[in-house]
């Protein structure tokens, strides 16, 4: 589109006027300097340096707002919009001059004083610092302020700035885009650049703050000044930062709120001098800044990535870029585009070689971004004066006031290319940034090349596409198994690794802390990144130890079932009876029961297990041992007392009375065992394992148990001593005493033994004194008798008993009379007198 200049009326050097029903004041910084005062007669200073950048922002208003004029909404209503626009010099003070016209109705220019339209709304300024001074100003008659690209937080407060908007999100977003970055790709020891104003400084307190919470250290901070036109100082301040930066080798990663001019001196010394190639991250006053380095420089200064406003189709503006031509109207009208082609001849160097003409210039100069912001507040301004004056008449001067067009930009939406947008409470417009790193095909610097889009609303950055293997960190990584210890007096990223105390451990690498284990489950060595189950011990089924144990009790169970068979079998013989008869039969199933309870002993204790296998045991013996005395005594009552005591004790004898008055006492000291203080499981913790075993509850209980039945074995024991001259056919009393005292033995060995074993083996020593107790009553008691019937049957009839008994009566005879008494003997008196307790042969 071209621009009809024809109504452009020039008011001074720094300043563009056309006139329309509606004047919209504009701020850009044209010119980069300002001419230091040589004296103070003359407020306004010259200005230096044309910035391209800033002339092709001025012209993306001037595009809009001829755009908009033509547009049906303004036509329909048969007004239009025109414009004042100052060249602010990136100088506050300039800026606020410039802002001084924009609210008085009238001005001087050469002694004649000129009526100008009152500003409505101004689209400006481009730097913070500006936009804040110029927002106080505007403030006092709320005229309406929309800015393009000033970012920092503070103009975010309507309590402070109620006429301020801008279509850029607040440089909070911004910072945080960054944090995220750099947290994402574990960059935690990072510089930081920054003007010395409010923009500067702001993004600098938003950043430290973001940074801190994600554990990203700022290593050093260099505040370079505001202003371009102290050189002196603006060299030390260069100077020093290049230093700085210099001396800071693991701070690989350096965040810049700087401006180009800054960056492009900064790159230039760090050049010269040589310099570690780093990461830098551009904000958005810099972010397509391509030529503040050259493609060699790029190469040597390392990787450039960009934040910059997200921009969208500005198409139309190019186009209309590329009719500003030598020959237009425009240059003849407009002082800057007339000041920027006399100068390009001149300003092109081999650096910008493939720039061709000042189009070219300007097209790469404008940031998409930015552009794009300018039409936006143009357009909202547009579609708020048609929304008042569709209920006004607006070409009279004065129909629309300011404070409600203010309103209207508040609370009304507008639309650009059929896309709606609206400020939001703050008055920003939040389209989130662009992420860009830059490249280079060794001609010129590339800015546009897109990895990733921020969207303030979701905090969404994708970083996947940045594949830089770059480390900035100020201590190396804490392997997992170790944790972070920083050092008293130095940032919390700067610190030593040290490994984790025993049964404590980390997963994964910076941790700041250990985590514990569960030390009733886990456990884990010093330095260890994981715990590890602890081994869960008991006196298992599959141990070869058990196997064995576990075999001889099966044995012991075959056997005995076995013995009671052939006792069955063998009923009637004289063996058995003698042997107690039925009694044999409740001895076998007690020794049954007694093998049954060693298997008890192994495998993972339960709670049943514990309190079965000790009572179980502890019957089944008794039971035992309680038989054995009852056929111990009856022996004893025949043959070895005299006969007055003899037949008094005898009606006294019934055997399964004794045995049931024995086994019953053991019952209710189980009983109340059981009631009292029962046997548990319980888990000893050791450092690596976990020992499941039972608890006997009480263990006075436990002893008077086995103490009990040890009494009752040592009475039997007694019993089979006074026994032991009987008859030999009668005569368990040696076996039964070597049984006896086989018991006591192993049970006296057991207790120390017993008292003394820690561990999973401790219910094997009991094992071994059950099968051993066990196994001493079945061989002492049972083999022998077992031998005669099967392989000794001419000892197992009533008439090698009978005999036996004449022996044993002639010898026992024969030791109480004297020698010559003995011939006139002719039987003893035990042969006649106790034939009742000889068993009669039934075969």
């Amino acid at each position: 589109m071209n621009l009809n200049f024809g109504s452009l009326e020039l008011y001074g050097r720094n300043t563009v006027f056309t006139p329309g029903n509606v004047i919209i004041g504009g701020l850009f910084p044209i010119h980069t300097t300002v001419e230091q005062p040589t004296n103070f007669s003359n407020l306004h200073t010259p200005c230096n340096i044309l910035s391209p950048t800033g002339l092709a922002y001025s012209l993306a208003m001037i595009h809009a707002v001829e755009t908009a004029n033509i547009s049906p909404a303004l036509t329909e209503l048969g007004i239009t919009l025109g414009y004042h626009i100052h060249d602010t010099c990136s100088d506050v003070t300039t800026a606020l001059r410039a802002t001084e016209d924009f609210t008085d109705n009238c001005r001087s220019e050469k002694n004649i004083l000129q009526y100008v339209r009152p500003v409505k709304a101004v689209i400006g300024a481009y730097h913070s610092e500006m936009s804040i001074a110029v927002a106080r100003m505007l403030n006092l008659q709320l005229i309406p302020q929309i800015s393009y690209a000033s970012t920092a937080d503070i103009l975010s407060d309507k309590s402070r700035f109620p006429a301020f908007l801008r279509t850029v999100p607040s440089n909070v977003h911004q910072t945080r885009a960054m944090v995220q970055l750099l947290s994402e790709k574990k960059w935690t020891w990072v510089g930081f650049l920054s003007t010395d104003g409010d923009y500067g400084r702001a993004a600098l307190d938003s950043f430290v703050s973001q940074a801190g919470k994600a554990g990203i250290c700022v290593a050093f901070t260099e505040i370079l000044p505001d202003s371009l036109s102290d050189k002196p100082k603006l060299q030390a301040a260069i100077s020093h930062a290049v230093h700085t930066i210099q001396t800071n080798h693991k701070a690989r990663v350096i965040v810049s709120f700087a401006k180009p001019e800054h960056m492009k001196s900064v790159f230039g010394l760090l050049t010269e001098f040589g310099a570690d190639r780093r990461l830098w991250i551009a904000s958005d006053s810099w972010s397509t800044a391509g030529h503040v380095l050259t493609p060699e420089q790029l190469t040597c200064v390392g990787w450039v990535l960009g934040f910059s406003f997200r921009g969208k189709n500005i198409r139309n503006f190019e186009e209309y870029l590329k009719h500003l031509d030598l020959n237009s109207e425009a240059q003849r009208n407009n002082s800057f585009l007339k000041e920027f082609y006399s100068s390009f001849a001149t300003s092109v160097n081999t650096s910008e070689a493939n720039v061709s003409t000042p189009t070219d210039k300007l097209l790469a100069s404008a940031q998409v971004g930015v552009v794009f912001s300018v039409q936006m507040a143009v357009n909202a301004i547009a579609q708020a004066v048609a929304f008042i004056c569709k209920k006004n008449d607006c070409v009279a001067s004065g129909t629309v006031k300011r404070q409600e067009l203010l309103s209207a930009l508040r609370i009304r939406s507008f639309e650009m290319d059929g896309v709606s947008y609206e400020f939001n409470d703050e008055g920003d417009i939040n389209l989130g940034y662009d992420v860009s790193l830059w490249n280079s095909d060794g001609v010129k610097v590339e800015t546009s090349t897109v990895l990733s889009h921020y969207q303030p609303w979701d905090s969404n950055l994708n970083t996947t596409a940045l594949t830089l293997s770059l480390v900035s960190k100020c201590s190396n990584s804490c392997e997992p198994g170790q944790f972070k210890k920083s050092v008293e007096g130095q940032h919390t990223c700067c610190y030593e690794c040290i490994n984790c105390a025993e049964n404590q451990y980390t997963n994964n690498t910076d941790m700041d802390q250990c985590y514990s284990c569960d030390v009733n489950s886990e456990w884990a060595e010093s330095g260890s990144s994981t715990c590890k189950e602890k081994k869960v011990e008991f006196f298992s089924w599959t141990d070869p130890f058990a196997v064995v144990l576990i075999s001889l009790a099966v044995l012991g169970v075959g056997v005995v079932f076995a013995v009671s068979v052939l006792f069955l079998y063998h009923r009637g013989s004289p063996v058995v009876k003698a042997a107690g008869g039925s009694l044999c039969q409740l001895i076998l199933v007690s020794l049954s029961g007694s093998f049954a309870s060693v298997m008890l002993f192994a495998g993972k204790p339960t709670a049943v297990q514990c309190k079965v296998r000790q009572v179980l045991y502890g019957l089944s013996f008794t039971v035992c041992v309680s038989c054995i005395l009852v056929k111990s005594l009856k022996v004893l009552l025949a043959f070895h007392m005299n006969l007055t005591l003899k037949q008094l004790l005898h009606r006294l004898y019934k055997p399964y009375i004794i045995v049931s008055i024995c086994v019953g006492l053991q019952v209710v000291t189980c009983a109340c065992w059981l009631i009292l203080k029962s046997p548990k499981t319980t888990s000893t913790i050791f450092l690596r394992s976990v020992l499941e075993e039972c608890d006997e509850g009480s263990y006075v209980a436990f002893g008077v148990m086995l103490g009990y039945v040890a009494l009752l074995a040592l009475v039997c024991f007694a019993f089979a001593f006074q026994g032991r001259k009987l008859p030999q056919k009668y005569n368990e009393a040696k076996f039964i005493t070597f049984g006896m005292l086989i018991y006591l033995i192993a049970w006296i060995i057991f207790i120390p033994t017993y008292v003394n074993t820690k561990g999973k083996y401790l219910p094997a020593v009991e094992m071994i004194v059950i099968l051993i107790s066990s196994y001493a009553v079945l061989c002492c008691h049972f083999f022998p008798k077992c031998y005669i019937i099967l392989f000794r049957k001419t000892q197992n009839t009533r008439e090698a008993f009978v005999k036996s008994v004449y022996e044993y009566s002639k010898k026992t005879v024969a030791n109480l009379r004297p020698p010559q008494a003995e011939a006139n003997t002719p039987q003893s008196p035990y042969a006649t007198t106790n034939p009742s307790f000889i068993p009669e042969n039934k075969t």
